[in-house]
């Protein structure tokens, strides 16, 4: 005698049960993407909303190329072109020293180095991403300060050299890290072929496998040069903190991220002098916006070829 009860079809139900779940992983990725740009037109609203205000009294040829910044004085000077100066050399004077260190160790972790010297030096790597800045600017105070002053004879230790070396050593790490990721996606045969026509290491590394992971290469240089320009406490502690054109690498600058660290918290909400930090807010926002524009541009370039 047999049993004629239907029995449920569990494979259909367990079909669209997954495709339910594999449409929700999508919206979820959909809306995760979304929110990104969402978030960052966000903040650019909310920045410009608050500097807005001064724009119809804002003197533009001022703003971008004066070089006097003097927000207590009367009538109130905010010429933000020394801030500008300084932020880019401080960060172009960094990048000197960061991209032949960051691009050169992350070339050794990669293909010269052994396992485990390989696996301290990573460790080593990320440690010196974990320090915080504020701790970069004590030692850029208390250490490089005394060391610059002692051995290049120069009357203030805290400058525009000291804060490039923080920014330097800060900027390593993220550089090394994206760099040996881009090496280590090379294919092999890559290497093999190399090695089989009788290139050496190094002529391997230079002509076969920094051209074919130069677009990660220099995805690693750019994130390096937005860690540099986006640093706030280091550089406000290591610079000096004055506003000048510097007419060398030892004078002291200030850029536009300390300006608003320091002053910020001292300006009344709704003044002249808070609606200007923002201003100086969108103006590092756009330059932050350029950087990255151009970097996608050269990409795209280099990939056409």
């Amino acid at each position: 005698m047999t049993d004629s009860t239907p029995r449920p079809k569990l494979p259909a139900a367990r079909r669209r049960l997954e495709l339910l779940a594999e449409k929700g992983i999508e919206l979820l990725i959909r809306l995760s993407g979304i929110s990104a740009i969402v978030f960052v037109f966000g903040i650019f609203f909310f920045v410009f909303r608050e500097g807005a205000p001064y724009l119809p009294h804002l003197d533009a040829r001022e703003f971008l190329f004066g070089t006097d910044w003097y927000p207590s004085s009367d009538p109130a000077q905010y010429g933000a072109g020394a801030l500008l100066v300084g932020t880019l050399s401080v960060t172009l004077l960094a990048m000197v020293v960061a991209v032949p260190f960051g691009l050169g160790a992350a070339i050794y972790v990669s293909e010269f180095c052994e396992r485990r010297p390989r696996e301290t030096l990573k460790i080593v790597i990320e440690l010196l991403a974990a320090i915080p800045s504020v701790v970069w600017g004590f030692i850029g105070m208390s250490v490089l300060g005394p060391m610059i002053k002692e051995v290049f004879d120069v009357p203030l230790g805290v400058n525009m050299f000291n804060a490039a070396l923080l920014l330097a050593l800060m900027s390593v790490p993220i550089m090394v890290s994206i760099g040996e990721d881009a090496l280590k996606a090379v294919p092999d045969t890559y290497r093999e072929a190399a090695l089989a026509l009788g290139a050496t290491r190094w002529q391997t590394v230079f002509r076969v496998l920094v051209p074919a992971a130069k677009n990660g290469l220099l995805a690693a240089v750019l994130l390096g040069v937005g860690r540099a320009i986006g640093e706030t406490m280091a550089v406000l502690m290591a610079t000096g903190h004055s506003a000048r054109i510097p007419e060398s690498i030892f004078d002291p600058v200030q850029t536009l991220t300390a300006t608003i660290a320091a002053e910020l918290g001292e300006a009344r909400q709704g003044s002249e002098h808070y609606q200007v930090l923002f201003l100086i807010g969108v103006l590092l926002f756009t330059l932050t916006f350029v950087v990255n524009l151009t970097a996608d541009m050269v990409v795209k370039g280099i990939r056409r070829k």
